[in-house]
């Protein structure tokens, strides 16, 4: 039997750099929320077996509205933290053996294409695979307000969503990491896990379509190339 491949979208972060009165995931593009955008690239690719969809629970019924026309996907409350959601994500999965890909709802214009070959490059046997693109500015190394070093950068990668993983060696990585006293050092994003745990960690051509949407610059970028003029009014979803 073939392994299932299963999607945790996280949208259970705020996401105050952007300036809405919603959480991030939620705010629109070209009429159609983030997170919505982000399923449907799920769907989109062809690899996807199950979405799990990683949401706030006071935003919880404002996301089944959002999502009211992707009966197959699946709510589970996100943590305080990202690391916490993801945790939370994997604990309600059924599956023993699966591959899980992590994605942020931000990276809303990531192309179904990138989803697949990650997806396909864990299917092949890679226990964690994560897509990059190349870095175009110089990167210092600074403490405090003084330049360290500046790292070649032809060897640096700006890493992106979705990551693909096995799903048993990352819940172990989640195991070890939330059950240390002190692990040592934040997960920042989940290949980072799998380093600490040990695991090689692969890396697939990314796509520049998959920038993530932080700020609002990066939403007037994502609207130039939806072809959709800037909204200006966020609303507050009524409970």
């Amino acid at each position: 039997m073939s392994q299932r491949v299963i999607a945790l979208v996280a949208a259970a972060g705020r996401g105050t750099r952007l300036g809405a009165e919603i959480p991030k995931a939620f705010v629109p593009l070209r009429g159609r929320t983030l997170v919505e955008r982000s399923v449907t690239a799920m769907e989109t690719s062809e690899v996807v077996d199950e979405i799990i969809v990683l949401v706030s629970p006071d935003m919880e019924n404002h996301a089944r509205s959002v999502l009211k026309h992707y009966p197959q996907v699946r709510f589970v409350h996100g943590g305080g933290e990202r690391a916490d959601s993801i945790w939370q994500g994997l604990q309600a999965i059924r599956d023993e053996n699966a591959v899980v890909l992590i994605h942020d709802a931000a990276r809303a214009l990531t192309p179904p294409g990138m989803i697949s070959r990650v997806a396909n490059a864990v299917l092949k046997g890679a226990p964690a695979v994560i897509p990059v693109v190349p870095v175009a500015d110089t990167i210092k190394r600074v403490a405090g307000q003084a330049v360290v070093d500046t790292p070649d950068r032809s060897s640096l990668r700006a890493v992106q969503t979705p990551q693909g993983f096995d799903l048993a060696q990352l819940r172990a990585a989640n195991e070890k990491y939330f059950l240390a006293d002190d692990p040592g050092f934040v997960a920042t994003d989940d290949a980072s896990l799998m380093e600490w745990f040990g695991v090689d960690v692969l890396c697939v051509q990314g796509d520049p379509m998959a920038f993530k949407i932080t700020s609002p610059i990066d939403l007037t970028l994502a609207q130039t190339i939806t072809n959709e003029a800037e909204p200006t009014i966020f609303e507050v979803p009524s409970s």
